[in-house]
C-alpha cells in the first residue's frame, strides 16, 4: 500500500539546515528524505524535535559529500549506516536505507539497500514509517497516513515479530498511544504486548527509565497506564503495586494548579506509598541522584500533611522548601481519595505562592555570647532555638528573638545537668 500527500506547511523543508542537507544528499543517482517522528509531527501540526534523514547513499558517500560542502560529519553509528551531519549547530542523523537479513532479539544482521518500502517496513509503528522528500511529498508504504488521521498507533506488520525484535517496543507502544492515540489501544498490538510481557525483564533499567519518564507525562498517560495495569504490564516494570487512582488524581491536581507535568512526581503518585517504594523504584529504573532524592522526599510521611492548618503548613514549607513541600503535598492530596477540587487542598498547595518563609534570624554568635561553646553543643542549641522560633510563628522582633535564645540556652543547660 502506498499513499501520497503533499506536506505544504513545513517551511524547514524548503530552506534552512534541513533543506541544505537534503540538497547535499539528493542527485547523482542518490535520494534522501526526512523520516520518522519529524514527518509524523509535521502532519499532526505539533513541534518537531530531532530531524532524521534516510538516504540511498552509503555512509562513505555521505561523508564525502559533507566534506566537499564543508559540513562537519561524525560517524556516530557507522556500523549501522548512520553518520551525523552538523549544519548551523543543528545535528542530523543520516542513515543509509537498510534491510534486516536476519533478526535475533535486538540484534539484527543488516544489509544496506535502496528500497524505500523495505526500509519503512522494518520500523516499529505505522505513524513512524512515513517519509517526506525535498518537494514535500509524503510517502506512505505502511498505512501511516490513515492511522494519523484516526489517531491510531499500530505496529508495522506482525506485532509479535516487531516486539520480539526489541521488547522495549512494548513500552513504546503505550507511550506512543499516550502521545498520539485516542480511545483504546490497538487490539492486536495490545494483546501482543501482554503475551510478550516477560520480555520486559530483559531490558536495561536505563532504557526502561527513558520510556517510562516520557510515558507518564504524555497527554493520554492516564488511559495508557490504566491499560498497562489491566494487562499486567506494570508489575514487571515497578516490581510492586501500581496505584492508578492516585496517578489520575495527581494529573488532575497538576491541571487544577496549572503546574507543568513532572515525570517523577507522577511516578511517585503511581508507585510510591512509603519510602521503601521510592528506593525500590529508584533502583529498578536507575533514576538519577536528583530524581531519587525527589522521590524519596515525596514518600517520606506524606500522610502527615493531611488536614494541616496554615500555621503547621508554614512550618512544613519552611523545613522542606517550596519544591519539596509542593511535591509531597500533592502526593498526599492525590492519595487522600478526596475531591481533587477540594478548596482546602488547593489552599495548602498554593501556600508557596502566597507566603515566603523567612530565614532563621538567630546566629551562632548569639549563643556563643550566652556561653555556649563551639561544636556539637552549639549545633544542638541552635536546633532548639529554631524549633521554638517555628512554634512561635516565625517572629522577627528583637524582644521575641532574645527570649527564644535565652529559653533555648536554659533548656540546653537544664537537660545537660540531668
Amino acid at each position: 500500500m502506498t499513499g501520497v500527500r503533499v506536506l505544504d506547511d513545513a517551511p524547514w523543508l524548503k530552506s534552512g539546515p534541513t533543506a541544505r542537507v537534503l540538497g547535499l544528499l539528493n542527485g547523482n543517482g542518490e535520494e534522501a528524505r526526512v523520516v520518522g517522528g519529524a514527518v509524523r509531527n509535521a502532519l499532526l501540526k505539533i513541534p518537531t524535535g530531532d530531524i532524521d534523514i534516510a538516504t540511498t547513499a552509503l555512509p562513505a558517500e555521505v561523508t564525502r559529500r559533507a566534506k566537499v560542502a564543508g559540513i562537519k560529519s561524525v560517524p556516530t553509528g557507522i556500523e549501522h549506516g548512520t553518520v551525523t551531519l552538523v549544519v548551523d549547530a543543528q545535528p542530523f542523523e543520516v542513515t543509509t536505507l537498510r534491510e534486516d537479513t536476519e533478526t535475533f532479539g535486538r540484534k539484527a544482521r543488516v544489509a544496506f539497500g535502496r528500497d524505500w518500502v523495505h526500509d519503512a517496513e522494518r520500523r516499529d509503528f505505522t505513524i513512524n514509517g512515513l517519509s517526506v522528500d525535498a518537494d514535500g511529498v509524503v510517502h506512505d508504504h505502511v498505512g501511516g497516513l490513515d492511522d494519523i488521521l484516526a489517531k491510531r498507533v499500530r505496529f508495522i506488520g506482525d506485532p509479535r515479530q516487531r516486539i520480539a525484535e526489541d521488547y522495549l517496543r512494548i513500552l513504546r507502544f503505550f507511550r506512543m498511544h499516550a502521545a498520539y492515540g485516542t480511545g483504546e489501544p490497538d487490539r492486536a498490538g495490545y494483546l501482543a504486548c501482554i503475551a510478550a510481557r516477560e520480555g520486559l525483564a530483559t531490558l536495561s533499567a536505563e532504557r526502561v527509565r527513558m520510556e517510562m519518564l516520557k510515558l507518564v507525562i504524555a497527554q493520554g498517560a492516564a488511559g495508557a497506564i490504566t491499560a498497562m495495569a489491566d494487562g499486567g504490564l506494570l508489575l514487571p516494570v515497578f516490581g510492586g503495586i501500581a496505584y492508578i487512582g492516585p496517578f489520575k488524581a495527581m494529573i488532575a491536581a497538576e491541571h487544577l494548579l496549572g503546574v507543568e507535568p513532572n515525570a517523577i512526581r507522577r511516578l511517585g503518585a503511581l508507585a510510591v506509598a512509603v519510602t521503601e517504594d521510592a528506593k525500590r523504584l529508584a533502583s529498578r529504573l536507575r533514576l538519577t541522584n536528583a530524581e531519587t532524592r525527589m522521590l524519596d522526599s515525596m514518600g517520606h510521611r506524606w500522610w502527615r500533611l493531611a488536614g494541616m492548618d496554615e500555621a503547621r503548613a508554614r512550618r512544613r514549607l519552611y523545613r522542606l522548601g517550596a519544591d519539596r513541600y509542593r511535591d509531597r503535598l500533592m502526593l498526599a492530596w492525590a492519595r487522600s481519595g478526596q475531591d481533587t477540587d477540594s478548596a482546602s487542598w488547593r489552599e495548602l498547595a498554593t501556600l508557596p505562592e502566597r507566603w515566603n518563609a523567612p530565614k532563621f534570624p538567630l546566629r551562632a554568635a548569639d549563643f556563643i555570647a550566652r556561653g555556649i561553646a563551639e561544636g556539637p553543643a552549639l549545633g544542638h542549641v541552635l536546633g532548639l532555638a529554631e524549633d521554638a522560633w517555628l512554634a512561635a510563628g516565625f517572629p522577627l522582633d528583637q524582644a521575641a528573638l532574645e527570649a527564644i535564645a535565652d529559653q533555648a540556652v536554659t533548656r540546653f543547660n537544664r537537660d545537660h545537668r540531668l
